[in-house]
């Protein structure tokens, strides 16, 4: 009966607005126009001046332009800097974020399971992110320094010959990666401390009464699935981070030796801010935004299938 009388009503029906109704709506959108507009000035619209500005042959300084299609993209296909820059980005990435991501999960857990002393433990593993990384990577360059650097110094102590770290080819990549996951640690520590903080006490109680036993059993059923949502941001944010490396490889190797520590975000600088080369350097952020974009997207789609909320 109720089915005959729905199938008789009109199936588009519109209900018209009352003007409160309006004016709230107004109001509303007054209210995020300020953000939305700030959001396409400061945002939107300079991304699509950089994509823009790829198909052109301006330089910095230049006052006429003309449009070049996609030669420069032409050009970066056939740079073998860019290859490198990008293979090292990636062999970066692919060193820093499970280490730091891991590693922050490990401190954190560690830290909340000690009875006492949270707090030193906490500032202690959180300082390298509160300085700054122009500044670290200076007192690094004393620790890398091959005559009379900490690391070497410490290295010939124990017998074991120490070596020119960043002017070798072979590992320079490998110390870089190692101060981005000394650096990033103490962030995703924190992250991580607040998602263990929020998890219920009483579902480690319900499973301490059902028999579960300590360690890996209470973290694989239930804080690391508990874990999903803020394992998916450090994961998210972590991986963007990983990709905007710059600091440490201009302070500390500018690229060398023979290219061997290249990443995009320094060779973007050199070609935009050395070189003058303004559009091949739009080029090569409209690529790096791209992968950026891409692997974040991946990274989600992905996650949320393993996450519960």
């Amino acid at each position: 009966m109720s089915q005959d009388i729905a199938a008789t009503l009109p199936k588009n029906i519109k209900v018209k607005k009352t003007l409160g109704q309006i004016r709230e709506q107004n109001t509303a959108w007054l209210l995020t126009l300020p953000a939305i507009s700030l959001m396409v000035l400061f945002l939107i619209g300079p991304i699509i001046a950089i994509i823009a500005l790829s198909f052109t042959d301006w330089q910095l300084g230049m006052t006429t332009f003309s449009w070049v299609g996609i030669d420069n993209y032409v050009e970066l296909k056939n740079d073998g800097a860019f290859w490198q820059a990008l293979k090292n980005t990636l062999l970066y990435v692919s060193i820093v974020l499970p280490f730091s991501v891991v590693g922050g999960l490990a401190i954190a857990i560690l830290i909340e399971s000690r009875p006492s002393g949270k707090g030193i433990y906490r500032t202690a593993f959180f300082l390298p992110v509160m300085g700054t990384l122009i500044a670290m990577s200076i007192v690094w360059e004393y620790i890398l320094q091959p005559d009379f650097g900490l690391l070497n110094m410490i290295l010939a102590k124990i017998g074991v010959d120490g070596k020119n770290w960043l002017n070798d080819p072979e590992t320079v990549v490998y110390v870089l990666a190692g101060i981005g996951i000394w650096h990033q640690l103490g962030y995703n520590m924190v992250l991580f401390m607040s998602g263990l903080m929020a998890i219920p006490k009483h579902l480690y109680e319900a499973a301490e009464m059902d028999g579960v036993p300590n360690g890996w059993s209470r973290f694989s059923l239930i804080t690391w699935p508990m874990l999903g949502p803020v394992t998916l941001f450090v994961l998210v944010i972590s991986a963007i981070k990983a990709f905007q490396v710059f600091d440490t490889v201009e302070v500390l190797t500018q690229g060398g030796p023979g290219k061997s520590s290249e990443v995009l975000l320094h060779l973007m600088y050199v070609e935009g801010f050395q070189f003058f080369r303004t559009s091949y350097a739009a080029a090569i952020t409209v690529i790096f935004l791209f992968i950026v974009l891409l692997i974040t997207v991946i990274k989600m789609r992905f996650m949320e299938k393993k996450v519960h909320y």
